[in-house]
């Protein structure tokens, strides 16, 4: 076996082992208690932007990657293919595995999406109203690149500091119309909610389309 077999089912298994704690949190008392908090409090408001931005942030991704330096991200230099939780990867290509390992993470990620998006506003922006202009944008530029350590390509990872722009202002926004941080914190929690389940739907209908198709 290829060292970047090893890598990947290492990789893949330590995901698999994160997306059922996941799953398992959303489904404790406290875990349950957020999850229906965030998903009750989703409105229209929450829901349109997300057409306007994801194409933002895939082309930004696509133009960075096109600079050799940025195309790089140690998941995809062992054959892996995106974000290492889609489990998608050169060494399942040809197999059933191909497309059961990322059907089955869709399906463990799917409800827990709410409290990874809770995990990463509270780290990303909460405490934002009182943060100077140049820590914000270091803030949105770090939650970027933090999915790089994650094995993201550097380029798509720079492009993912504009969503983090995008959860910024409707924090802020929430702010400035109710000064609380934990509506600012859930409302910027539904909005990256609601952007991380289009992404997991898209790849959902992808993995379907070539695995039927």
């Amino acid at each position: 076996m290829r060292l970047a077999d090893i890598v990947t089912y290492a990789v893949l298994g330590f995901m698999g082992v994160r997306l059922v704690s996941g799953l398992r949190t959303s489904r404790s008392a406290s875990g349950k208690l957020l999850v229906v908090d965030v998903v009750r409090g989703i409105r229209w408001r929450h829901v349109w932007p997300v057409p306007f931005v994801l194409p933002i942030v895939l082309t930004a991704a696509t133009v960075l990657m096109s600079v050799p330096a940025l195309s790089w991200g140690w998941w995809s230099a062992f054959g892996g293919d995106g974000n290492p939780v889609f489990g998608s990867s050169d060494t399942t290509v040809g197999t059933a595995w191909e497309w059961i390992i990322p059907m089955v993470f869709m399906c463990l990620l799917l409800p827990a999406l709410p409290l990874f998006a809770y995990a990463e506003e509270r780290l990303f922006r909460l405490g934002a109203e009182r943060w100077s202009w140049p820590r914000r944008v270091f803030k949105v530029l770090q939650f970027g690149l933090v999915h790089a350590i994650i094995g993201i390509p550097i380029g798509a990872a720079l492009a993912l500091s504009l969503g983090g722009a995008y959860f910024m202002a409707v924090y802020l926004r929430s702010w400035h119309r109710s000064p609380s941080r934990r509506e600012a914190t859930l409302e910027s929690t539904r909005a990256h909610t609601v952007y991380n389940g289009f992404i997991v739907v898209l790849v959902l209908v992808a993995v379907t389309y070539e695995a039927f198709v």
